[in-house]
């Protein structure tokens, strides 16, 4: 496989950084791509290398495509676009002045309305040119599993048929798809002067938005009552059946991301791409999807979801 090249070569691909001041730092937080700070004559940009690895085992899509699709949300949320380097493949990207959030600051229920309009605005840019579906990458994942002999958390494949009934709900009435990020943990949001912005666009795609909403709710540990905040932020009339559409994509959320930690873990876990737990983050993400699929109230958010009177 393809070794990266060097930060130093990378510096010299750049054809507007050459023959100028150029300082550079390796950015920490990224989970799968190696991302840098590049000073140019005191002027930073940000220097996002991208690992072809990542897409090659189910965890991204194809680098081209995130590329793409930055260029993309640049008209909305996104970060400028400077310069391409498909053949890295890389992307020079503006370094946006302000605050990165955390998870617990993404659970302030002040600064919800602040996240709400930054999803609106992304999903009312346009169209990236690809689609994602959290059940279709939970399936493509197992496959991965599978393949290539990485154990599943205990109890993983008995709780099949109850995500497969969280699918079905949510197939009764879907929404509109509009161009989601996917992934957003609270270090993709950065709180500057004009607003919220977001940024990495590893696994983005047109989805329905509310997916967007309950990732947002499992990345960041939301209770029912945030979860409803948000939905009740971004829907102009978040009716039960918005709520209970956010609440089931939060549960498939954790489902699914807890076999992208594992693959993580089990294919990718020599690579140098920081100090991370992913066997860890597995298990508490499984943690919290079981607690979900097994509580008794399931059965109403499904119902609500789906239209469906619930039974007493």
């Amino acid at each position: 496989m393809t070794a990266v090249p060097s930060i130093a070569d990378l510096l010299e691909r750049v054809p507007s950084w050459i023959g100028r001041a150029v300082e550079w730092q390796r950015l920490q937080g990224g989970l799968s791509h190696h991302i840098y700070r590049v000073d140019v004559d005191r002027v930073p940009y940000v220097l996002r290398v991208l690992e072809p690895a990542v897409s090659a085992a189910g965890l991204g899509i194809p680098p081209e495509q995130e590329i793409a699709n930055t260029v993309l949300a640049a008209h909305t949320v996104g970060a400028k676009v400077y310069e391409i380097l498909p053949d890295v493949p890389a992307v020079v990207i503006e370094f946006l002045p302000g605050r990165t959030l955390g998870a617990a600051e993404v659970r302030r229920p002040e600064i919800i309305p602040s996240i709400a309009t930054a999803c609106r605005r992304l999903h009312a840019g346009p169209a990236f040119g690809n689609d994602f579906d959290i059940f279709a990458k939970r399936a493509e994942l197992l496959d991965v599993c599978a393949r290539h002999d990485l154990p599943l958390p205990d109890g993983y494949l008995d709780r099949s048929s109850t995500v497969d009934a969280i699918a079905a709900a949510l197939a009764e009435a879907p929404l509109p798809s509009v161009p989601c990020h996917n992934d957003l943990l609270a270090e993709n949001f950065i709180a500057t002067g004009d607003g919220v912005r977001i940024i990495d666009y590893q696994l983005s795609g047109n989805n329905d938005p509310a997916f967007e909403l309950g990732d947002i709710a499992a990345e960041a540990d939301y209770d029912p009552d945030l979860a409803g905040l948000l939905a009740g932020e971004y829907f102009a009339d978040a009716d039960e059946a918005l709520r209970a559409r956010v609440r089931l994509y939060q549960v498939a959320s954790n489902v699914t991301w807890t076999l992208w930690f594992t693959v993580h873990h089990g294919l990718l876990s020599a690579r140098d791409l920081g100090a991370f737990d992913y066997a860890a983050e597995a298990a508490d993400k499984w943690g919290q999807a079981q607690e979900a699929l097994d509580d008794p109230g399931l059965g109403r958010l499904l119902a609500a979801a789906s239209g469906r009177t619930p039974h007493p």
